[in-house]
């Protein structure tokens, strides 16, 4: 059986004393990991150790969890930026200091934490976090529509309508999502005949490549990535290199880059 501090760390190191005594622990240690101090009492039934996340004490100060993109980022899902206040959930829906609190039932499934996103953040961020809770199979698709049957919130049935789980990053849905709101065709993981998939194919014409954080994890790789640069060459697939910061800084320029990029080849044909 865990010891309750061995409770506490595999959950972030603030839970309930009902998630505790659910887990096993019995309240007679929990009152005495209390009084020794290897255990803090941060509210009513509410315990944490004492090197927990400030946030997660805070939030367990108020009865609260980590809700909707905040969540989103401690579950490893796409995140597009982290918003100036953390986002809790709670069952009484007070406000809480320094926080956004959204009203619901906890603790959170990740299907909840979607839900919560696709309601509350801008249709980009959104479906960053959806596509990649989908992509990781952490929730089916089919449940995600299910969750939204009221006509008013037919434009987040729009939006996870264009969930596409075979997305290889985060960029490349961001990529893409900048480019279909500009009007343009967009394919994903293109077979390129000797090159393997391009990230995405724009109009039939121009291919995107994404470049990520740590894109080339040594020489090997280097050399890879400028063979297949190499190859959409030969095969007549001009083909523009993109990073999170030109999509994230600079989306405009982003999209009127492709666009010439697409007028420039379509005059060569």
């Amino acid at each position: 059986m865990q010891t309750i501090t061995e409770t506490l760390a595999a959950v972030g190191g603030v839970a309930s004393s009902a998630s505790l005594r659910l887990a096993g622990v019995p309240r007679r240690s929990i009152e005495a990991c209390v009084l020794d101090g290897s255990v803090q009492r941060i509210a009513r039934g509410v315990y944490a150790l004492p090197d927990a996340d400030p946030l997660l004490i805070h939030a367990g100060r108020h009865h609260a969890v980590p809700g909707c993109v905040t969540a989103a980022g401690a579950a490893g899902l796409w995140v597009v930026r982290l918003p100036p206040k953390p986002h809790l959930a709670a069952r009484h829906g007070r406000p809480v200091p320094g926080c956004v609190v959204h009203r619901c039932d906890i603790p959170l499934t990740p299907l909840d934490i979607v839900c919560q996103s696709l309601r509350c953040l801008p249709p980009l961020e959104a479906l960053v976090i959806a596509e990649s809770a989908v992509k990781k199979r952490l929730i089916q698709l089919s449940a995600l529509r299910e969750r939204f049957p009221a006509p008013r919130e037919k434009a987040i049935l729009c939006l996870v309508a264009r969930i596409r789980p075979q997305s290889g990053s985060i960029i490349e849905t961001i990529a893409r999502y900048l480019l279909e709101e500009a009007g343009l065709t967009v394919e994903l993981q293109v077979n390129i005949p000797g090159m393997g998939h391009l990230d995405l194919l724009v109009d039939g014409l121009v291919g995107i490549e994404t470049d990520g954080y740590a894109h080339h994890s040594g020489r090997a790789a280097y050399r890879e990535d400028r063979r297949r640069w190499n190859v959409t060459v030969i095969r007549g697939v001009p083909t523009l290199r993109v990073t999170f910061e030109m999509l994230l800084n600079e989306p405009g320029e982003f999209v009127l880059m492709v666009r010439q990029a697409l007028a420039t080849y379509r005059a060569a044909q």
